[in-house]
């Protein structure tokens, strides 16, 4: 079991390119299933998730997230060329991944403070857990055979999102993760230097 661990963890990678397969609704629950065995503070499990499979839904998420995207890009005077090629492969991401796994940020059940410092605290450890039950569906979909590609997007435009899905007010659109059989096979970009990352290691 650690050597798969070890495998799944190296050959990981994010997708963004896959076949015109479904996956299977068991496959999606396993992931969920996954991510629930996440670490949480308090074990309040602050996160929500919505999965989206239905080709119409995912056409309206992306044109509406477009929008968005195109209304920042024109504040930020990005030509339109580079706009109208940046939305055409954004979209085509969206549209085109036979699943979408949404996780949400739910922070409605996590302690409250008077002071902002500890209440800033408290979300941040929120947003931590909802990493690292993200980083279960990864891992659990490389185990599966799936592919993912994950996407910050709907963090730059969470009210977009909600309104597209009808979600309430009190979840907090954090990702898309992309879900399906991938199309070819990339190989895994290089990594920065391991030793570069460790800033202190007592023996």
């Amino acid at each position: 079991m650690p050597n798969d661990l070890a495998k799944f963890l190296k050959q990981r990678h994010s997708v963004r390119k896959f076949q015109a397969r479904d996956v299977a609704p068991e496959q999606l629950w396993q992931l969920l299933e996954a991510a629930s065995f996440a670490p949480s503070p308090h074990n309040r499990q602050p996160w929500r998730f919505a999965v989206l499979t239905q080709l119409a839904t995912r056409q309206k998420l992306a044109q509406a997230m477009g929008e968005r995207w195109k209304e920042q890009m024109l504040t930020d005077k990005i030509d339109e060329q580079t706009i109208q090629k940046r939305l055409k492969t954004s979209s085509e991401r969206i549209v085109n991944a036979p699943a979408l796994i949404l996780p949400c940020l739910y922070l409605a059940k996590m302690d409250s403070y008077p002071d902002e410092a500890r209440q800033t605290a408290e979300t941040t450890m929120a947003t931590q857990s909802l990493g690292a039950a993200i980083q279960n569906i990864l891992l659990m979909a490389e185990s599966l055979g799936l592919a993912c590609g994950w996407l910050s997007a709907p963090l730059f435009c969470p009210a977009v999102v909600r309104n597209v899905l009808n979600l309430d007010k009190s979840l907090i659109p954090h990702a898309l993760i992309l879900v399906g059989y991938e199309a070819g096979k990339a190989e895994n970009r290089p990594r920065p230097s391991f030793d570069d990352l460790i800033i202190h290691f007592e023996n």
